[in-house]
């Protein structure tokens, strides 16, 4: 992601704009009683086009890819292939098979973590990642360490929850093997200066991969062109189905690895005494993919593709300044991480009130937000906290919802007797 793209200049939608988006989400027009929904950086809301996409494959053209000559297959094909030319369209690269589809960032991250860094690093090896990654971006690497004998460093944050700037480039050093780093915490919503960050580890000759599961939504993703090596993205993060997402991985890169998973769709041939093993991508698509979620995922690329993506930077931007302006008004609020760079995400607690407890009371006025450790302990730790309540923004929010945010907020300050003293 672009840390310029985070300080766009674009004017946000109108109110008619906004609603035609929310139009677009079914959930959100439900006949039940109409949620309030931040938790966007757990899964979003899918608009119609994903759904449709999806369904339209198990109607019209439900058959297995890569090995039917009948027409079903043969559409099968056509449709998941397009899907993954969508999903390189998104990210900016010209090949498209340098997208790998996987069940998810977590799957990514494994994926580069036991077939392109575990061969290659051993005793005295450095891998890097910092205190902001999501545990899907630091366990991977604590098993490598483990297995390998390699030592892992973790470079350190602020008080503020900025990335440790001086830290990590003193432990970017000759031994350093690879470097791992989310473009935006899913905890707190740092955005890391990335361009910075990999000057550097270009400048020491040091792949690099981006975990842009947080980033992907919220800014136009270029990794190629940032100079990353590797970049992984989820589904379900940006419109998009569970249980799908994709990594690029530059060509040169994804020839020098192995398989990590053996099956069938992945070789050219297979013998007695051995196997012959399919190119990139197949290679690392071992068995029958989430075909309707690739389809689903190539859908929701399209859709964000389609939005003006600086209006849609503009606008939640305006929406994280009225509510970290509403938080920090009420007195006994206290906002965990106060980054110069923040995209999607305000974490907070109240002093006096269980987390968990609060999080209920707004659940019974139809608010979902997400309360507890975001699967960031060691960020969380460094803080000084165990859990947080976690509000995350999309295209679809609007300031009514900030409002009924803090308006719940209030309320449930009263019920549980930590609201201001006047």
């Amino acid at each position: 992601m672009s840390n310029e793209a985070l300080h766009s200049r674009a004017k946000p939608w109108t109110a008619e704009e906004l609603e035609a988006i929310r139009s677009e989400f079914p959930l959100l027009a439900s006949s039940r009683r109409p949620v309030v929904y931040l938790d966007n950086a757990a899964t979003s809301q899918r608009p119609q086009v994903v759904l449709g996409a999806m369904d339209a494959y198990y109607r019209e053209a439900n058959a297995n890819v890569h090995r039917g000559v009948y027409g079903l297959a043969v559409d099968a094909t056509r449709r998941y292939e397009n899907a993954r030319r969508a999903v390189a369209e998104f990210l900016r690269v010209d090949d498209p098979d340098e997208v790998v589809f996987v069940r998810g960032v977590t799957e990514a991250v494994n994926l580069v973590a036991q077939s392109f860094v575990r061969p290659q690093v051993g005793p005295g090896d450095e891998i890097l990642i910092t205190l902001l990654e999501h545990h899907s971006n630091f366990v991977p690497w604590q098993l490598v360490a483990e297995q390998t004998g390699a030592t892992l460093r973790v470079a350190g944050v602020t008080d503020d929850g900025e990335l440790d700037l001086e830290d990590f480039r003193s432990k970017l050093g000759e031994r350093t093997r690879f470097v791992s780093i989310t473009a935006c915490s899913n905890a707190i919503g740092t955005v890391p200066p990335l361009e910075t960050i990999l000057s550097w580890t270009k400048a020491a000759g040091v792949p690099v991969l981006v975990d842009g599961a947080q980033a992907s939504a919220h800014g136009k993703v270029h990794p190629a062109e940032l100079g990353a090596d590797f970049y992984a993205l989820s589904g379900h993060k940006i419109y998009g189905p569970t249980g799908i997402g994709a990594l690029w991985g530059a060509s040169r890169r994804l020839k020098e690895m192995p398989p990590w998973q053996g099956g069938g769709d992945m070789i050219r041939e297979v013998r007695i005494d051995g196997v012959d093993f399919a190119e990139p991508p197949q290679r690392f698509e071992a068995g029958t993919p989430n075909i309707a979620g690739a389809i689903g995922l190539g859908a929701a690329v399209q859709f964000l593709e389609r939005l003006d993506r600086d209006a849609v930077l503009a606008h939640e931007e305006g929406l994280l300044e009225a509510l970290v302006e509403g938080l920090d008004a009420r007195e006994r609020v206290r906002i965990v991480g106060r980054p110069a760079r923040r995209a999607s995400v305000v974490s907070f607690v109240i002093e006096g009130a269980h987390s968990q407890d609060v999080a209920t009371l707004l659940d019974e006025e139809g608010i979902c937000l997400r309360v507890g450790h975001h699967c960031a302990q060691p960020l969380l730790h460094r803080l000084g906290h165990r859990a947080t309540l976690r509000a995350s923004v999309a295209a679809f929010n609007d300031e009514t919802e900030i409002g009924r945010l803090l308006e719940g907020i209030d309320k449930a300050m009263r019920i549980l007797g930590a609201g201001n003293e006047e």
